[in-house]
């Protein structure tokens, strides 16, 4: 049997520290804190559960985890500067002020990390 088309989908990422992730979550990103326990941290993301799973070690990747399509890229990226977050400037790629990328299809991209190392994206 195949996954249901209607199942809702469900994102992991993983923390060593589960009180700073809540708060990068929660605080400044804004996502609503559904659960929390010593296994893991559960958000809401627009329909989407996000699940922080607590680990005793951890190495992240080297490529985006997580993403989220947004409206005003420009705008959001620099609200979240102000509220102390810092995008990832590539010397390959060609990036403005904020640290959106410009791809040759038009897309915008603007990549970040949470408090653990994983790369976070902003795409428009």
């Amino acid at each position: 049997m195949a996954i249901p088309a209607n199942a809702r989908l469900k994102a992991f990422a993983a923390t060593v520290n589960p009180a700073a992730a809540k708060v990068f979550y929660q605080d400044i990103l804004g996502l609503k804190l559904l659960s929390e326990d010593d296994y893991a941290l559960e958000f809401e993301a627009n329909g989407t559960r996000l699940r922080i799973a607590a680990v005793k070690e951890f190495t992240p990747f080297p490529f985006t985890v997580l993403g989220w399509d947004v409206d005003d890229i420009k705008g959001t990226a620099a609200s979240l500067t102000h509220k102390s977050v810092v995008f990832e400037k590539y010397g390959f790629l060609e990036q403005d002020e904020l640290g959106i990328w410009t791809a040759p299809g038009g897309v915008k991209v603007a990549w970040f990390k949470d408090p653990d190392g994983n790369v976070l994206s902003l795409s428009q």
